[in-house]
Parts: C-alpha cells; sequence; structure tokens
C-alpha cells in the first residue's frame, strides 16, 4: 500500500471523530486506530495501562488464586483492565502460564491476554515489581478499568 494513501487515512481519522479504520488492499491491509498506545502487528496488539491507572478497590480476588479475599489496600498498585472481554492466563498456542503469584515482572512484560471482537489483546505490566494478586480467574469476562492484578 502506498505511504502517500496510510498518511492520507490518519489524516482523514485525525479530523473525523471516527476511533478506528481498517482498509484492506488484497491481501495488504491497513488498520488506524485513534489514541492506541502500540502498533497492530499480525492480528495482536498490545496494551500498556499507564502507571497512574490506580483505581479503588472494586472487585474481590478469585478464590483460586491464592490472593487474599479483600485486596482493599488503597495504596496497592493496581493493573487494570483497557477493555472488555475475556481474559487469558494462559497462553493458548503453548498453554504456558504468563503470569503467577510471586512472579517477579517488568515494564512491558506480557502478564494477561484479552479476547475482545476475535482479536488477541496482549497486556503488557504497566510497572516493574512482584505480582502479589491475581484480581480474576483464567476465561473471565472483565470491564473496562477492571483491576486485574497487584504489581508491588
Amino acid at each position: 500500500m502506498d505511504i502517500r494513501k496510510i498518511k492520507k487515512l490518519i489524516e482523514l481519522v485525525q479530523e473525523s471523530d471516527i476511533a478506528e479504520l481498517e482498509i484492506k488492499e488484497g491481501e495488504e491491509s491497513v488498520r488506524i486506530c485513534r489514541h492506541s498506545p502500540l502498533p497492530i502487528q499480525a492480528g495482536v496488539q498490545t496494551f500498556l495501562v499507564p502507571a497512574s491507572s490506580v483505581a479503588a478497590p472494586t472487585a474481590e480476588p478469585s478464590s483460586n488464586t491464592g490472593a487474599s479475599k479483600h485486596y482493599e489496600d488503597l495504596d496497592s498498585h493496581k493493573l487494570l483492565s483497557p477493555m472488555v472481554g475475556t481474559l487469558y492466563l494462559t497462553d493458548k498456542n503453548t498453554d504456558k502460564p504468563l503470569c503467577f503469584l510471586g512472579q517477579q515482572v517488568k515494564q512491558g512484560d506480557i502478564v494477561c491476554i484479552i479476547e475482545a471482537m476475535t482479536m488477541m489483546n496482549r497486556i503488557a505490566a504497566d510497572k516493574s515489581g512482584t505480582i502479589t494478586a491475581i484480581l480474576i480467574e483464567d476465561g473471565e469476562q472483565i470491564d473496562f478499568e477492571q483491576p486485574l492484578l497487584v504489581i508491588e
């Protein structure tokens, strides 16, 4: 696809109130999303949640995650969901867990996947630290800005 066409499409998206635009020409396609943190690669998108996204406690952790029943410490840093969808804690291709209690993570490490509209979105840790609580279950439906993990 011609780079001039792509630049023109970007300008059109910026000038309008369209949030997302996808164009296909033969085997080539381009997808332009307004305010997307990272480019989409082969149908997989990675979201980095801002480190300032610490919410008041709203969800109780699942009983099988090993986390305490009430994680209401306001000083705890919670990784929040950037979208609505189905959350997966394991990679479907390799069956390896993406995160577990006590795991040391670095900012940018993939810790879970959210499936939204048949698209698999990789969710990255927004800060470095240790996962001290997993607040959701594998395969659970989640809401926008729902706390997923506690990273300290």
